[in-house]
């Protein structure tokens, strides 16, 4: 329930609409009991007793005239018997009869005074025809409901505006959070639990916050307008209807902590559903190839058969809810009907000597006191219709402030030393990195790159390469050592000053649904056309824009670039980072999955781009090497040999075992 109070207290910002939703409210529940009363005991009061307001009135003030006058000669005789009588006890008994027929003077003076203020509008106004009477009633009723139904409308729309802008600040919240996560995260974690909670979660908090400015303000406010009225009848006969309100706690008690243990796991398997559902169809390619349709259904049936149980697990407890509300509420009515009936067909004020009213009750007095007891129920009814989504929104509020609060590991430091451009080396210095303690991923690693140098790093897969290109923009903390860019440690300084002097290109270039244009001045928004156009021309990019593209840079290149081949996209990519003109140019296998054609020009155009800048560039391919100064040999997380390519040869087994092998692949 934490979480979901944060999310309301969120909601505090738009106090204009929270008050006038309660306004609404207040209004509805007014109108709501106003509306049962009006229908109750004015109908059966006046109009089926072929009466009218004006008669009734002036009947009303001389009966209670009448029983002001006799409960007044009743304490007076009260006052003298408590001046004559001696006695302790009896004086006790005598004190508080006096005491009752005080309390009930205060009440008929109060009712007398009313009836007085209201007697010149009634006799200027009302109808003396009984029939025009009853037109009048209906008239009432009738505006009121249309003036409740109005309000219900604009709560309903405020309700919806407090939630929508309370979720479009929380998505932003988790947004601007998540985007900071470091990125191994999402390799680890997987994107479709991140986007389901974006997008599941959220919506089941929006409709829980809906809910609670809806109904769960309006109704329990309706509710309370009905027991009023009927405590203003016998507040004590009210009581002993509410006497079971203690078990029914009880039972939502126990069926919302069950509700919200299967609503967690529900969406938690919902999260399996939609990874199993996004792995299968990115990989639609390769289920195809090896006809697996029949294996990929089979794990998507099984995940969903879990969840239609656990969906079925919710309906069964949710299917409790309407009848247990029901049950209770009938057993509610019954008590008010045996206690009330007994009260009025034996004219008395008391149950086994529990007083239960201090006159006795009459015909339309208890039916007005079933009716507004009638009117409690339905909101109740509807208050347990809403049950399963509030705790829907508690657990969903857990999951998306589990997000929120969760703790990033790279952040600023606390005072960032400033790093200008880099001019001098990059050193890696004893760096130890590793997810698991058991499972070490680079060990004492120490290299020094002077500034304009080239450094080739190749290994056998999983020896540590990427991680380590990834460990100088801070995608990832060392756990042991540092990485140094001019005498700074990269944690020492602030991220986006780091960042913004490198140029990344990775195996699999990230490119966004949009124009080929906005796709290369994505890191450098401030550059003119023309600059970008430079920057193609220098990828070896602009021939192919401009010949094979019906819409030249105005190219839609679609989601992850999919309208352009590989080699293509490489060179878009490319393109990016030449237009940053950045200090140091990682690449991250950039010509392992591309035509010769596209690797000769973007060897062509890195040929050109590196001299005045420090690359490290990660491959397999031995002819990306001829771009270096020095080449790392990487194996088991340690640097086994840094040499040249003549001299590795001499150096590394392993070296001339990859060199042997790429000749032998080579055509003759």
């Amino acid at each position: 329930m934490q979480n979901l109070f944060r999310a309301i207290r969120l909601t505090f910002r738009y106090k204009f609409s929270i008050a006038a939703s309660i306004f609404c409210a207040l209004l509805i529940s007014v109108l709501w009991g106003g509306n049962i009363g009006v229908l109750t005991y004015p109908i059966v009061e006046i109009c089926l007793k072929n009466d009218n307001f004006v008669d009734w009135l002036d009947r009303k003030i001389d009966e209670n005239e009448k029983a002001g006058n006799e409960l007044r000669g009743k304490i007076t005789a009260l006052e003298g018997e408590l001046e004559a009588e001696p006695e302790k006890q009896k004086s006790k008994a005598i004190e508080k009869e006096f005491s009752s027929y005080r309390d009930e003077l205060w009440w008929n003076d109060l009712y007398h005074f009313v009836l007085l203020r209201v007697q010149p509008t009634v006799n200027r106004f009302c109808p003396r025809d009984p029939f025009l009477t009853l037109v009048m009633i209906v008239a009432f009723l009738l505006v009121g409901t249309l003036l409740k139904a109005f309000l219900t409308i604009l709560h309903t729309i405020l309700s919806a505006r407090i939630a929508a802008k309370t979720i479009f600040e929380i998505r932003n919240q988790m947004f601007r959070k998540i985007i900071r996560y470091e990125v191994n995260y999402f390799s680890q974690e997987g994107i479709s639990n991140v986007m389901s909670r974006i997008m599941g979660e959220v919506n089941s908090l929006s409709l829980g916050l809906t809910v609670f400015y809806g109904k769960l303000i309006r109704e329990p406010f309706k509710m309370a307008a009905c027991l009023v009225g009927a405590a203003m009848i016998s507040w004590q006969l009210l009581l002993l209807t509410l006497i079971i309100v203690p078990v029914a706690a009880y039972f939502i008690r126990w069926l919302a902590r069950s509700l919200k243990r299967v609503v967690r796991r529900s969406l938690e398997q919902a999260v399996l559903l939609f990874s199993r559902l996004e792995e299968s169809i990115r990989s639609v390619r390769i289920v195809k190839a090896f006809t697996t349709e029949r294996h990929e259904f089979g794990k998507f049936r099984q995940t969903n058969h879990w969840l239609y149980r656990l969906s079925m697990k919710t309906a069964k407890y949710d299917s409790l809810t309407n009848p247990l509300t029901e049950v209770l509420g009938v057993l509610m009515i019954c008590i008010a009907v045996l206690a009330g009936s007994y009260l009025v067909m034996n004219q008395k004020v008391d149950i086994c000597g529990i007083p239960m009213c201090n006159a006795p009750l009459s015909q339309t007095l208890l039916i007005t006191f079933f009716a507004l007891l009638a009117g409690a129920s339905d909101p109740a009814r509807k208050l347990s219709d809403i049950f399963t989504q509030c705790q829907t929104a508690v657990v969903a509020a857990n999951r998306v402030y589990e997000l929120i609060d969760r703790e990033i590991p790279v952040v600023d430091p606390p005072k960032p030393i400033r790093l200008s451009r880099h001019s001098k080396s990059i050193v890696f210095d004893r760096v130890s990195f590793h997810y698991k303690p058991e499972l070490p991923i680079l060990r004492n690693v120490s290299l020094e790159i002077a500034f304009g140098e080239t450094i080739g790093i190749v290994g056998p897969s999983g020896c540590g390469k990427s991680t380590m290109l990834s460990l100088i923009p801070r995608f990832a903390d060392t756990t042991a050592g540092e990485v140094r860019i001019d005498g700074v440690a990269v944690r020492d300084a602030k991220m986006r000053d780091v960042r913004q002097m490198m140029g990344i290109i990775t195996q699999e270039p990230i490119l966004f649904n949009d124009t080929i244009m906005n796709n290369i001045r994505y890191g450098s928004p401030f550059a003119t056309e023309a600059e970008a156009v430079e920057a193609a021309k220098n990828a070896f990019a602009h021939e192919f824009i401009e010949k094979e593209l019906s819409n030249g840079y105005a190219t839609i290149v679609g989601p992850g670039g999919a309208l352009l081949s590989g080699g293509q996209r490489q060179r878009i990519a490319l393109a990016r980072a030449f237009l940053c003109d950045p200090a140091i140019l990682l690449l991250d296998e950039a010509t392992s999955q591309i035509d010769l054609y596209s690797e000769q020009k973007i060897h062509e155009a890195l040929a050109k781009f590196i001299g005045k800048r420090t690359t490290i560039l990660v491959t397999h391919r031995l002819s990306a090497l001829t771009l270096t100064d020095r080449i790392v040999v990487l194996r088991d997380g340690v640097i086994e040999s840094v040499g040249t390519q003549q001299e590795l040869l001499a150096q590394s087994p392993y070296f001339a075992r990859l060199s042997q092998i790429e000749q032998n692949e080579c055509p003759k």
